[in-house]
C-alpha cells in the first residue's frame, strides 16, 4: 500500500516484524526458503539492502520467482522489498517495474511504515569490479555476435552485467521533505558513511590496478552517505539504527547513539520494537 507525495512511502500496517537481509546476488529463493521455511517467519517485513541481482537475467525471470512463491509467502503473509545494489539495474527500482503485492522493488529515498518504525531506504554504491564485469559482457556479446543498434538491445530492461548510474545520491530537496514528514528510526543503505567499516582499503587496491578512477569513486559513494547521515542528524530525529550490506561481512558498533549494522551475504537481522 503507498501514497503519493515527492518521495514514495510504503505502508505495512499488518506487520508485526521487520528483518533486513544483506546481499542475496540473485538466490530469491533460498531467501524465501530461509524467511518462510527454515526460520517460519511470519507477519514478516523483509528489507533487502541492495545486489538484489535484478538486472542479469531478463524481467520474465523475476516474474517468475514472484509466480514460484506467491503461495508460500501468502500464506506466511511475509512481504520483501528490495534496495538497489551495485548489483542491480536502477531502472527495476521506480517503484513501478516490479511492483507486486509480496515483492517489491523500491525507489531511493522511500520511506517505510511498519510495526511502530519509520525507515528511510537509499540505495546504490560503486562496483570494485565493475571493469571486469563490463569486460565481461563485451566479451560474450561479441562471442555471440549480438551487437547491434536495434532497440531491442539498449532496452532499460535488457540483460547486463553492469549498469552506469549505480552510484548513491545526495537529494538535499527529498530529505529535506522526508524529515519535515516523518520521524526516521532507522535507515537501510546499501553502502555506509566513511566512518563505518569497512575502513581497510587493501581489498580495493588489486581492482584499481585496472580502474584509474575507482578510488575516487569509491570516496564519492562513502561522503554522499555522510551527507545523508548529517542531514539526518542535523534534527531532532529519533534515529537509532542504521542497516547496511554491500561489504560481505559482518560488523557492529554504536557511534554517537547510532547502532550501525553491516551484514554480510544473506545474513538476516530483526529490528527490534
Amino acid at each position: 500500500m503507498r501514497t503519493e507525495t515527492h518521495h514514495n512511502i510504503y505502508n505495512f500496517p499488518d506487520c508485526r516484524n521487520i528483518v533486513i537481509c544483506g546481499d542475496i546476488h540473485g538466490d530469491f529463493n533460498l531467501l524465501v526458503n530461509k524467511v518462510c521455511v527454515q526460520y517460519q517467519m511470519k507477519d514478516t517485513l523483509v528489507i533487502v539492502a541492495g545486489d538484489c541481482g535484478f538486472g542479469f537475467e531478463r524481467k520474465g525471470y523475476y516474474e517468475n520467482i514472484v509466480k514460484r512463491n506467491a503461495k508460500r509467502v501468502n500464506e506466511s503473509n511475509n512481504w520483501f522489498l528490495f534496495i538497489r545494489g551495485n548489483h542491480d539495474n536502477p531502472a527495476y527500482f521506480d517503484g513501478k517495474t516490479f511492483r507486486h503485492k509480496r515483492f517489491t522493488c523500491i525507489p531511493d529515498y522511500s520511506v517505510v511504515k511498519a510495526n511502530g518504525h519509520t525507515i528511510l531506504c537509499v540505495g546504490g554504491a560503486i562496483s570494485v569490479d565493475r571493469q571486469p564485469r563490463i569486460d565481461a559482457w563485451e566479451h560474450n556479446q561479441r562471442k555471440a555476435h549480438r551487437y547491434s543498434h536495434n532497440s531491442s538491445d539498449i532496452e532499460l530492461l535488457s540483460p547486463n552485467y553492469y549498469w552506469q548510474d549505480e552510484a548513491p545520491v545526495f537529494n538535499n530537496d527529498l530529505l529535506s521533505e522526508i524529515t519535515n514528514l516523518h520521524k526516521i528510526d532507522t535507515v537501510v543503505t546499501h553502502t555506509a558513511p566513511s566512518f563505518c567499516e569497512l575502513l581497510n582499503k587493501d581489498g580495493l587496491l588489486q581492482w584499481a590496478i585496472y580502474d584509474n578512477s575507482l578510488l575516487d569513486d569509491v570516496q564519492k559513494e562513502r561522503e554522499t552517505m555522510d551527507a545523508i547521515y548529517t542531514k539526518l542528524r542535523a534534527v531532532p530525529e529519533p534515529l537509532t539504527h542504521w542497516y547496511y550490506g554491500h561489504f560481505h561481512q559482518s560488523w557492529r558498533s554504536s557511534i554517537d547513539g547510532v547502532l550501525f549494522k553491516m551484514l554480510d551475504i544473506m545474513e538476516l537481522a530483526e529490528i527490534t520494537p
